[in-house]
Protein backbone atom coordinates (compact mmCIF):
# COMPACT_ATOMS: atom_id res chain seq x y z
CA UNK A 1 0.00 0.00 0.00
CA UNK A 2 1.22 3.57 -0.73
CA UNK A 3 0.62 6.23 0.99
CA UNK A 4 -0.86 8.05 -1.75
CA UNK A 5 -2.85 5.78 -3.12
CA UNK A 6 -5.27 6.02 0.08
CA UNK A 7 -8.33 7.99 -0.90
CA UNK A 8 -11.04 9.62 1.54
CA UNK A 9 -14.50 11.07 1.11
CA UNK A 10 -14.21 14.47 -0.22
CA UNK A 11 -14.99 16.89 3.08
CA UNK A 12 -12.66 19.01 5.22
CA UNK A 13 -11.26 16.61 7.22
CA UNK A 14 -11.13 14.51 4.44
CA UNK A 15 -8.60 16.96 2.41
CA UNK A 16 -6.38 17.28 5.38
CA UNK A 17 -6.04 13.87 5.54
CA UNK A 18 -5.29 13.48 2.04
CA UNK A 19 -2.95 16.38 2.51
CA UNK A 20 -1.21 14.81 5.30
CA UNK A 21 -0.87 11.59 3.20
CA UNK A 22 0.41 13.57 0.34
CA UNK A 23 3.44 15.03 2.05
CA UNK A 24 4.37 11.92 3.75
CA UNK A 25 4.33 9.76 0.44
CA UNK A 26 6.89 12.16 -1.05
CA UNK A 27 9.53 11.83 2.34
CA UNK A 28 13.12 11.21 1.52
CA UNK A 29 13.39 7.71 3.20
CA UNK A 30 10.28 6.43 0.88
CA UNK A 31 10.78 3.12 -1.08
CA UNK A 32 12.41 3.62 -4.60
CA UNK A 33 11.68 1.93 -7.64
CA UNK A 34 15.20 0.06 -7.31
CA UNK A 35 13.70 -1.10 -4.07
CA UNK A 36 10.39 -2.14 -5.29
CA UNK A 37 11.71 -4.29 -8.41
CA UNK A 38 14.09 -6.19 -6.28
CA UNK A 39 11.41 -6.93 -4.14
CA UNK A 40 9.24 -8.11 -6.99
CA UNK A 41 12.91 -10.19 -8.31
CA UNK A 42 12.41 -11.95 -4.81
CA UNK A 43 8.85 -13.19 -5.14
CA UNK A 44 9.16 -13.94 -8.81
CA UNK A 45 12.47 -15.89 -7.96
CA UNK A 46 10.36 -17.87 -5.08
CA UNK A 47 7.69 -18.72 -7.62
CA UNK A 48 9.85 -20.29 -10.19
CA UNK A 49 12.01 -22.08 -8.08
CA UNK A 50 9.72 -23.18 -5.11
CA UNK A 51 6.29 -22.72 -5.90
CA UNK A 52 5.62 -24.04 -9.59
CA UNK A 53 7.64 -27.33 -9.10
CA UNK A 54 5.40 -27.56 -5.98
CA UNK A 55 2.10 -27.30 -8.02
CA UNK A 56 3.28 -29.14 -11.04
CA UNK A 57 3.95 -32.17 -8.14
CA UNK A 58 0.43 -31.56 -6.90
CA UNK A 59 -1.24 -31.82 -9.79
CA UNK A 60 0.75 -35.03 -10.98
CA UNK A 61 0.26 -37.48 -7.98
CA UNK A 62 -2.37 -38.37 -5.66
CA UNK A 63 -3.33 -35.81 -3.05
CA UNK A 64 -2.36 -36.44 0.15
CA UNK A 65 -5.70 -36.12 1.69
CA UNK A 66 -8.69 -37.47 0.19
CA UNK A 67 -12.13 -35.21 0.84
CA UNK A 68 -14.70 -37.51 -0.59
CA UNK A 69 -17.83 -35.41 -0.23
CA UNK A 70 -18.36 -31.61 0.97
CA UNK A 71 -20.13 -33.22 4.42
CA UNK A 72 -16.80 -35.12 5.21
CA UNK A 73 -14.80 -31.80 4.47
CA UNK A 74 -17.38 -29.83 6.84
CA UNK A 75 -16.23 -30.72 10.23
CA UNK A 76 -12.24 -29.86 8.87
CA UNK A 77 -13.25 -27.00 7.64
CA UNK A 78 -15.22 -25.70 10.79
CA UNK A 79 -12.33 -26.37 12.87
CA UNK A 80 -9.64 -24.50 10.52
CA UNK A 81 -11.74 -21.52 10.05
CA UNK A 82 -12.37 -21.42 14.49
CA UNK A 83 -8.37 -21.87 14.57
CA UNK A 84 -7.74 -18.95 11.74
CA UNK A 85 -10.74 -16.63 13.99
CA UNK A 86 -8.55 -17.58 16.64
CA UNK A 87 -5.34 -16.20 15.42
CA UNK A 88 -6.70 -13.50 13.74
CA UNK A 89 -8.38 -12.22 16.94
CA UNK A 90 -4.75 -12.88 18.63
CA UNK A 91 -2.86 -11.42 15.91
CA UNK A 92 -5.06 -7.86 16.06
CA UNK A 93 -4.12 -7.58 20.08
CA UNK A 94 -0.11 -7.81 19.36
CA UNK A 95 -0.39 -5.92 16.00
CA UNK A 96 -3.77 -4.80 14.41
CA UNK A 97 -4.57 -3.57 11.08
CA UNK A 98 -4.82 0.48 12.83
CA UNK A 99 -0.60 0.26 13.24
CA UNK A 100 0.79 2.98 11.38
CA UNK A 101 4.35 4.93 11.45
CA UNK A 102 4.07 6.75 15.28
CA UNK A 103 4.85 9.98 13.51
CA UNK A 104 1.69 9.80 11.42
CA UNK A 105 -0.36 8.59 14.66
CA UNK A 106 1.58 12.14 16.31
CA UNK A 107 0.36 13.87 13.94
CA UNK A 108 -3.01 13.34 13.29
CA UNK A 109 -3.78 12.66 17.08
CA UNK A 110 -2.48 16.99 17.36
CA UNK A 111 -5.67 17.95 15.34
CA UNK A 112 -9.20 17.82 15.60
CA UNK A 113 -9.63 15.08 12.92
CA UNK A 114 -12.00 12.29 14.03
CA UNK A 115 -10.15 9.13 14.39
CA UNK A 116 -12.34 7.46 11.95
CA UNK A 117 -11.50 9.97 9.16
CA UNK A 118 -7.66 8.72 9.27
CA UNK A 119 -8.32 5.00 10.87
CA UNK A 120 -10.99 3.97 8.92
CA UNK A 121 -10.00 3.64 5.45
CA UNK A 122 -6.62 2.81 6.54
CA UNK A 123 -8.75 -0.59 7.96
CA UNK A 124 -10.53 -1.08 4.97
CA UNK A 125 -8.00 -1.08 2.80
CA UNK A 126 -5.97 -3.25 4.79
CA UNK A 127 -8.59 -5.34 5.48
CA UNK A 128 -8.83 -6.10 1.46
CA UNK A 129 -4.91 -7.03 1.49
CA UNK A 130 -5.41 -9.73 4.35
CA UNK A 131 -8.46 -10.92 2.60
CA UNK A 132 -7.10 -11.45 -0.86
CA UNK A 133 -3.52 -13.24 0.79
CA UNK A 134 -5.37 -15.55 2.99
CA UNK A 135 -8.04 -16.25 0.16
CA UNK A 136 -5.13 -17.14 -2.04
CA UNK A 137 -3.41 -18.92 0.36
CA UNK A 138 -6.31 -21.44 1.42
CA UNK A 139 -6.71 -21.92 -2.30
CA UNK A 140 -3.59 -23.30 -2.48
CA UNK A 141 -2.81 -24.97 0.12
CA UNK A 142 -6.40 -26.81 -0.37
CA UNK A 143 -5.25 -27.63 -4.20
CA UNK A 144 -1.24 -28.78 -2.94
CA UNK A 145 -3.17 -30.99 0.05
CA UNK A 146 -6.68 -32.29 -1.08
CA UNK A 147 -8.82 -33.30 -4.50
CA UNK A 148 -11.18 -30.69 -3.53
CA UNK A 149 -10.18 -28.70 -6.69
CA UNK A 150 -10.26 -32.04 -9.16
CA UNK A 151 -13.90 -31.89 -9.29
CA UNK A 152 -15.72 -28.60 -10.53
CA UNK A 153 -18.90 -28.76 -8.52
CA UNK A 154 -16.97 -29.67 -4.99
CA UNK A 155 -14.23 -26.87 -6.64
CA UNK A 156 -17.32 -23.87 -6.40
CA UNK A 157 -17.69 -25.31 -2.82
CA UNK A 158 -14.13 -24.69 -1.57
CA UNK A 159 -14.08 -21.69 -3.37
CA UNK A 160 -16.91 -20.13 -1.58
CA UNK A 161 -15.86 -22.04 1.56
CA UNK A 162 -12.32 -20.13 1.21
CA UNK A 163 -13.96 -16.62 0.64
CA UNK A 164 -15.91 -16.48 3.54
CA UNK A 165 -12.91 -18.04 5.46
CA UNK A 166 -10.86 -14.66 4.08
CA UNK A 167 -13.65 -12.52 5.34
CA UNK A 168 -13.65 -13.54 8.51
CA UNK A 169 -10.14 -13.63 9.28
CA UNK A 170 -9.63 -10.00 8.29
CA UNK A 171 -12.69 -8.49 10.04
CA UNK A 172 -11.64 -10.81 13.16
CA UNK A 173 -8.47 -9.30 12.85
CA UNK A 174 -9.35 -5.57 13.24
CA UNK A 175 -11.98 -6.70 16.02
CA UNK A 176 -8.87 -8.58 18.36
CA UNK A 177 -7.40 -4.84 17.96
CA UNK A 178 -10.41 -1.97 18.84
CA UNK A 179 -12.61 -4.67 21.30
CA UNK A 180 -11.33 -5.47 24.66
CA UNK A 181 -10.46 -7.95 26.15
CA UNK A 182 -14.28 -9.55 27.48
CA UNK A 183 -15.44 -8.52 23.64
CA UNK A 184 -12.32 -10.92 22.50
CA UNK A 185 -13.70 -13.40 24.65
CA UNK A 186 -17.05 -13.70 23.61
CA UNK A 187 -16.36 -13.44 20.00
CA UNK A 188 -14.20 -16.68 20.66
CA UNK A 189 -16.68 -18.88 22.80
CA UNK A 190 -19.25 -17.63 20.09
CA UNK A 191 -16.80 -19.03 16.97
CA UNK A 192 -16.23 -22.16 19.05
CA UNK A 193 -20.03 -22.50 19.77
CA UNK A 194 -21.35 -22.02 16.53
CA UNK A 195 -18.34 -24.59 14.87
CA UNK A 196 -19.60 -27.13 17.24
CA UNK A 197 -23.29 -26.90 17.00
CA UNK A 198 -23.50 -26.68 12.96
CA UNK A 199 -20.79 -29.55 12.98
CA UNK A 200 -23.08 -31.70 15.46
CA UNK A 201 -26.53 -30.52 13.24
CA UNK A 202 -25.26 -31.50 10.24
CA UNK A 203 -23.85 -34.81 11.44
CA UNK A 204 -27.22 -35.42 11.96
CA UNK A 205 -29.18 -34.02 8.91
CA UNK A 206 -30.11 -35.49 6.21
CA UNK A 207 -27.33 -35.20 3.42
CA UNK A 208 -24.93 -33.66 5.73
CA UNK A 209 -26.71 -30.59 6.30
CA UNK A 210 -25.42 -28.64 3.13
CA UNK A 211 -21.83 -29.49 3.56
CA UNK A 212 -19.57 -26.41 2.39
CA UNK A 213 -22.00 -24.00 1.26
CA UNK A 214 -23.43 -23.90 4.54
CA UNK A 215 -19.51 -23.09 6.13
CA UNK A 216 -19.17 -20.32 3.53
CA UNK A 217 -23.11 -19.09 3.89
CA UNK A 218 -22.07 -18.55 8.12
CA UNK A 219 -18.52 -17.27 7.52
CA UNK A 220 -19.67 -14.89 5.57
CA UNK A 221 -22.70 -13.86 7.48
CA UNK A 222 -20.46 -13.77 10.62
CA UNK A 223 -18.36 -11.50 8.57
CA UNK A 224 -20.88 -8.98 8.08
CA UNK A 225 -22.22 -8.69 11.18
CA UNK A 226 -18.28 -8.69 13.13
CA UNK A 227 -16.80 -6.33 10.45
CA UNK A 228 -19.62 -3.73 10.97
CA UNK A 229 -19.09 -4.09 14.77
CA UNK A 230 -15.67 -3.55 14.78
CA UNK A 231 -15.67 -0.82 12.71
CA UNK A 232 -17.98 0.85 14.37
CA UNK A 233 -15.95 0.61 17.62
CA UNK A 234 -13.12 2.79 15.56
CA UNK A 235 -14.23 6.15 16.46
CA UNK A 236 -14.09 5.02 20.52
CA UNK A 237 -10.64 3.36 20.39
CA UNK A 238 -7.82 4.09 22.86
CA UNK A 239 -5.40 6.47 21.18
CA UNK A 240 -3.10 6.53 23.61
CA UNK A 241 -2.76 2.39 23.35
CA UNK A 242 -2.37 2.60 20.07
CA UNK A 243 -0.03 5.43 19.71
CA UNK A 244 2.29 3.05 22.18
CA UNK A 245 1.48 -0.45 19.70
CA UNK A 246 2.65 1.82 17.07
CA UNK A 247 6.03 2.38 18.53
CA UNK A 248 6.62 -0.80 19.64
CA UNK A 249 5.91 -1.82 15.80
CA UNK A 250 7.90 0.47 14.67
CA UNK A 251 10.50 -0.61 17.14
CA UNK A 252 10.25 -4.50 15.91
CA UNK A 253 10.23 -3.63 12.43
CA UNK A 254 13.24 -2.54 12.54
CA UNK A 255 15.08 -5.20 14.48
CA UNK A 256 13.35 -7.54 11.85
CA UNK A 257 14.89 -5.82 9.05
CA UNK A 258 18.35 -6.17 10.43
CA UNK A 259 18.50 -9.26 10.89
CA UNK A 260 17.48 -9.39 15.04
CA UNK A 261 13.85 -11.20 14.58
CA UNK A 262 14.26 -12.49 18.07
CA UNK A 263 14.67 -9.25 19.47
CA UNK A 264 11.52 -7.81 17.95
CA UNK A 265 9.58 -10.89 19.31
CA UNK A 266 11.14 -10.49 23.26
CA UNK A 267 9.36 -6.65 22.34
CA UNK A 268 5.69 -8.58 22.78
CA UNK A 269 6.63 -10.88 25.90
CA UNK A 270 3.97 -10.21 27.62
CA UNK A 271 5.09 -8.34 31.24
CA UNK A 272 4.89 -10.21 34.77
CA UNK A 273 2.51 -9.07 37.05
CA UNK A 274 1.56 -10.14 41.16
CA UNK A 275 3.01 -12.08 42.75
CA UNK A 276 6.55 -10.76 43.05
CA UNK A 277 6.49 -11.09 47.01
CA UNK A 278 6.13 -14.90 46.59
CA UNK A 279 9.37 -15.22 45.67
CA UNK A 280 11.02 -14.72 48.69
CA UNK A 281 10.15 -16.60 51.98
CA UNK A 282 9.80 -15.18 55.06
CA UNK A 283 12.99 -15.40 56.74
CA UNK A 284 13.98 -13.06 53.49
CA UNK A 285 15.68 -15.59 51.55
CA UNK A 286 14.75 -16.56 47.73
CA UNK A 287 12.75 -20.26 47.36
CA UNK A 288 13.95 -23.32 45.74
CA UNK A 289 14.68 -23.38 42.01
CA UNK A 290 11.70 -25.32 41.18
CA UNK A 291 9.31 -23.44 42.96
CA UNK A 292 10.62 -19.87 41.79
CA UNK A 293 9.99 -20.55 37.86
CA UNK A 294 6.68 -22.21 38.81
CA UNK A 295 5.83 -18.61 40.52
CA UNK A 296 7.14 -17.28 37.45
CA UNK A 297 5.30 -19.18 35.31
CA UNK A 298 1.94 -18.00 37.24
CA UNK A 299 3.11 -14.26 36.75
CA UNK A 300 2.29 -14.39 32.98
CA UNK A 301 -0.72 -16.75 32.60
CA UNK A 302 -1.45 -16.01 29.33
CA UNK A 303 1.87 -17.67 27.89
CA UNK A 304 1.83 -20.72 30.82
CA UNK A 305 -1.86 -21.30 29.85
CA UNK A 306 -0.24 -21.03 26.22
CA UNK A 307 3.03 -23.46 27.00
CA UNK A 308 0.55 -25.91 29.00
CA UNK A 309 -1.86 -26.80 25.78
CA UNK A 310 1.28 -26.99 23.24
CA UNK A 311 2.75 -29.32 25.80
CA UNK A 312 -0.07 -31.44 25.87
CA UNK A 313 -0.82 -31.40 22.19
CA UNK A 314 2.89 -32.19 21.38
CA UNK A 315 2.86 -34.89 23.57
CA UNK A 316 0.16 -36.65 22.09
CA UNK A 317 1.06 -35.68 18.38
CA UNK A 318 4.66 -36.69 19.10
CA UNK A 319 4.00 -39.92 20.75
CA UNK A 320 1.31 -41.28 18.03
CA UNK A 321 3.75 -40.18 14.87
CA UNK A 322 6.48 -42.06 16.75
CA UNK A 323 4.06 -44.98 17.64
CA UNK A 324 2.26 -45.39 13.82
CA UNK A 325 3.51 -47.89 11.64
CA UNK A 326 4.45 -50.38 13.95
CA UNK A 327 6.99 -48.37 15.17
CA UNK A 328 8.46 -46.66 12.75
CA UNK A 329 7.41 -43.29 12.88
CA UNK A 330 4.81 -40.90 10.58
CA UNK A 331 7.38 -38.02 9.96
CA UNK A 332 4.63 -35.22 9.66
CA UNK A 333 3.23 -36.30 12.77
CA UNK A 334 6.50 -36.54 14.52
CA UNK A 335 7.76 -33.22 13.18
CA UNK A 336 4.20 -31.45 14.30
CA UNK A 337 4.51 -32.46 18.01
CA UNK A 338 8.33 -31.61 17.91
CA UNK A 339 7.27 -28.25 16.68
CA UNK A 340 4.64 -27.82 19.21
CA UNK A 341 6.68 -29.35 22.26
CA UNK A 342 9.75 -26.44 21.34
CA UNK A 343 6.96 -23.54 21.27
CA UNK A 344 5.83 -24.78 24.33
CA UNK A 345 9.29 -25.17 26.06
CA UNK A 346 9.81 -20.90 25.25
CA UNK A 347 6.68 -20.58 26.72
CA UNK A 348 6.60 -22.37 29.72
CA UNK A 349 9.74 -20.21 31.09
CA UNK A 350 11.57 -16.95 31.11
CA UNK A 351 14.90 -18.02 32.61
CA UNK A 352 16.17 -19.14 29.24
CA UNK A 353 17.27 -15.12 28.84
CA UNK A 354 17.96 -15.42 32.11
CA UNK A 355 20.46 -17.83 31.44
CA UNK A 356 21.97 -16.17 28.44
CA UNK A 357 22.27 -12.91 30.10
CA UNK A 358 24.03 -14.32 32.53
CA UNK A 359 26.41 -16.67 30.12
CA UNK A 360 27.42 -13.38 28.42
CA UNK A 361 27.13 -9.91 30.71
CA UNK A 362 29.87 -10.16 33.17
CA UNK A 363 29.52 -10.96 36.27
CA UNK A 364 29.18 -8.65 39.52
CA UNK A 365 30.32 -10.56 41.99
CA UNK A 366 32.29 -13.08 41.09
CA UNK A 367 31.82 -16.14 38.91
CA UNK A 368 29.65 -19.36 40.03
CA UNK A 369 29.13 -21.21 37.26
CA UNK A 370 28.17 -24.34 38.99
CA UNK A 371 24.78 -22.92 39.95
CA UNK A 372 23.95 -20.96 36.76
CA UNK A 373 22.46 -23.74 34.76
CA UNK A 374 20.29 -25.49 37.75
CA UNK A 375 19.27 -22.20 38.75
CA UNK A 376 17.92 -21.18 35.24
CA UNK A 377 17.22 -24.84 33.80
CA UNK A 378 15.73 -26.80 36.31
CA UNK A 379 12.10 -25.28 35.68
CA UNK A 380 11.57 -25.56 31.94
CA UNK A 381 13.50 -29.19 32.21
CA UNK A 382 10.92 -30.59 34.82
CA UNK A 383 8.18 -28.81 33.15
CA UNK A 384 8.72 -29.27 29.67
CA UNK A 385 9.36 -33.37 30.34
CA UNK A 386 6.51 -33.57 32.74
CA UNK A 387 3.82 -31.92 29.68
CA UNK A 388 5.29 -34.19 27.37
CA UNK A 389 5.19 -37.24 28.80
CA UNK A 390 1.19 -36.09 30.38
CA UNK A 391 0.47 -35.83 26.70
CA UNK A 392 1.97 -38.74 26.27
CA UNK A 393 0.17 -40.67 28.45
CA UNK A 394 -2.98 -39.40 26.99
CA UNK A 395 -2.22 -40.57 23.82
CA UNK A 396 -1.13 -43.96 24.64
CA UNK A 397 -4.37 -44.56 26.62
CA UNK A 398 -6.28 -44.11 23.44
CA UNK A 399 -8.07 -47.60 22.29
CA UNK A 400 -6.75 -46.28 18.36
CA UNK A 401 -2.73 -46.69 19.43
CA UNK A 402 -2.81 -49.93 21.49
CA UNK A 403 0.86 -50.60 22.31
CA UNK A 404 2.34 -53.53 24.35
CA UNK A 405 5.85 -55.02 24.39
CA UNK A 406 8.81 -53.78 22.17
CA UNK A 407 6.19 -51.38 20.25
CA UNK A 408 6.08 -49.17 23.86
CA UNK A 409 9.39 -49.98 24.67
CA UNK A 410 10.70 -48.59 21.12
CA UNK A 411 8.19 -45.56 21.59
CA UNK A 412 9.18 -44.41 24.62
CA UNK A 413 12.77 -44.24 23.65
CA UNK A 414 11.90 -42.30 20.83
CA UNK A 415 9.85 -39.98 22.92
CA UNK A 416 13.00 -39.39 24.83
CA UNK A 417 15.22 -39.17 22.31
CA UNK A 418 13.04 -36.63 20.59
CA UNK A 419 12.73 -34.33 24.14
CA UNK A 420 16.12 -34.27 24.62
CA UNK A 421 17.15 -32.71 21.00
CA UNK A 422 13.68 -30.51 20.67
CA UNK A 423 15.31 -29.39 24.65
CA UNK A 424 18.47 -28.92 22.87
CA UNK A 425 17.62 -27.19 20.08
CA UNK A 426 15.27 -24.48 22.37
CA UNK A 427 18.76 -23.95 24.20
CA UNK A 428 20.60 -23.38 20.55
CA UNK A 429 17.85 -20.44 19.91
CA UNK A 430 18.07 -18.74 23.33
CA UNK A 431 21.15 -18.37 23.33
CA UNK A 432 21.43 -16.43 20.23
CA UNK A 433 23.17 -12.85 19.90
CA UNK A 434 23.38 -9.99 17.17
CA UNK A 435 23.31 -11.17 13.27
CA UNK A 436 26.87 -12.62 12.51
CA UNK A 437 28.15 -10.11 9.48
CA UNK A 438 30.02 -13.11 7.42
CA UNK A 439 26.18 -13.79 6.91
CA UNK A 440 25.93 -11.63 5.18
CA UNK A 441 28.08 -11.89 2.40
CA UNK A 442 26.98 -12.89 -0.87
CA UNK A 443 26.23 -16.45 -2.28
CA UNK A 444 26.67 -16.49 -6.17
CA UNK A 445 24.46 -19.07 -8.33
CA UNK A 446 23.29 -19.01 -11.62
CA UNK A 447 19.86 -17.82 -9.77
CA UNK A 448 21.39 -14.45 -8.33
CA UNK A 449 22.12 -14.12 -4.53
CA UNK A 450 20.84 -16.70 -1.87
CA UNK A 451 22.31 -15.21 0.93
CA UNK A 452 18.88 -14.56 1.66
CA UNK A 453 18.18 -17.64 2.16
CA UNK A 454 21.15 -18.48 4.90
CA UNK A 455 19.65 -15.39 7.19
CA UNK A 456 15.80 -17.00 7.07
CA UNK A 457 17.83 -20.45 8.33
CA UNK A 458 19.76 -18.02 11.08
CA UNK A 459 16.43 -16.74 11.92
CA UNK A 460 14.67 -19.55 12.62
CA UNK A 461 17.58 -21.63 13.87
CA UNK A 462 15.45 -23.60 16.66
CA UNK A 463 12.69 -24.41 13.98
CA UNK A 464 15.39 -25.53 11.06
CA UNK A 465 17.64 -27.68 14.02
CA UNK A 466 14.09 -29.25 15.38
CA UNK A 467 12.66 -30.42 11.54
CA UNK A 468 16.70 -31.63 10.50
CA UNK A 469 16.94 -33.52 13.88
CA UNK A 470 14.14 -35.09 13.51
CA UNK A 471 14.28 -35.72 9.90
CA UNK A 472 17.82 -37.61 10.42
CA UNK A 473 16.92 -39.93 13.45
CA UNK A 474 13.42 -40.63 11.55
CA UNK A 475 15.96 -42.34 9.14
CA UNK A 476 17.39 -44.98 11.83
CA UNK A 477 15.46 -48.14 11.41
CA UNK A 478 16.07 -48.79 15.35
CA UNK A 479 14.59 -46.96 18.16
CA UNK A 480 17.95 -47.78 20.08
CA UNK A 481 20.00 -46.11 17.27
CA UNK A 482 17.80 -43.20 16.61
CA UNK A 483 17.98 -42.51 20.10
CA UNK A 484 21.63 -42.62 20.53
CA UNK A 485 21.76 -39.95 17.71
CA UNK A 486 18.96 -37.41 18.82
CA UNK A 487 21.44 -37.31 21.92
CA UNK A 488 24.53 -36.81 20.20
CA UNK A 489 22.79 -34.32 17.89
CA UNK A 490 21.64 -32.84 20.90
CA UNK A 491 24.69 -32.94 22.79
CA UNK A 492 26.31 -30.90 19.75
CA UNK A 493 23.35 -28.13 19.86
CA UNK A 494 24.25 -27.38 23.39
CA UNK A 495 27.57 -26.76 22.45
CA UNK A 496 27.04 -24.96 19.95
CA UNK A 497 24.85 -22.31 21.59
CA UNK A 498 27.70 -22.37 24.22
CA UNK A 499 29.70 -21.30 21.30
CA UNK A 500 27.34 -18.78 20.56
CA UNK A 501 27.76 -16.95 24.06
CA UNK A 502 31.99 -16.99 24.03
CA UNK A 503 32.12 -20.60 25.77
CA UNK A 504 34.86 -22.07 23.64
CA UNK A 505 36.64 -24.71 25.00
CA UNK A 506 39.28 -22.51 26.37
CA UNK A 507 36.14 -19.97 27.99
CA UNK A 508 34.47 -23.29 29.50
CA UNK A 509 37.78 -25.04 31.02
CA UNK A 510 38.43 -21.88 32.35
CA UNK A 511 35.46 -21.30 34.20
CA UNK A 512 35.14 -24.24 35.71
CA UNK A 513 39.04 -24.01 37.21
CA UNK A 514 38.13 -20.66 38.85
CA UNK A 515 34.69 -22.74 40.37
Amino acid sequence: MTADSITVPETDDGIRVSAVWHRYARRGDRATVRGRAYTVYLIALFVLIYLVPVVYTASTSPALIAVGSPAGAAPAAWAIAVTVCWGAQLAGRFWGPLVIQPFLLHVFTSTDIPPASYLGTIARRRLAYVSTAVLLSACTATYLTTDLYRELGLALQGLAAAAGLSALAAVAWLWGQVRAVPGNVLLASAAGAVALAVTVIGRVAPGGGGGLWLVAGVLAAGAAVIGRTAFRSIPAIDLARLARESARASQAQTYALTGTLHHALDLYRPEPRRYTSALIRTDGTLRGHLTQGAIRALRTPGRAAAAVVLLLAGGAVLTLGAAAQEGRPALVSWMAGSVCVYLGSGWVSETWRGLRDELTLPPLYGERWGGVLARTLAWPVLAVTAGTCAGSGLALTTPWWPLHGESAAGTLLLLAGSLVLVLAARFLREMKLDLPLELLMPIASPLGDLSGLRIVAWQFDGLVAVVAGIGLISAVPSAPGATALAVAIAAWYVWSGLRRTGWGHRGLLTRLSRT
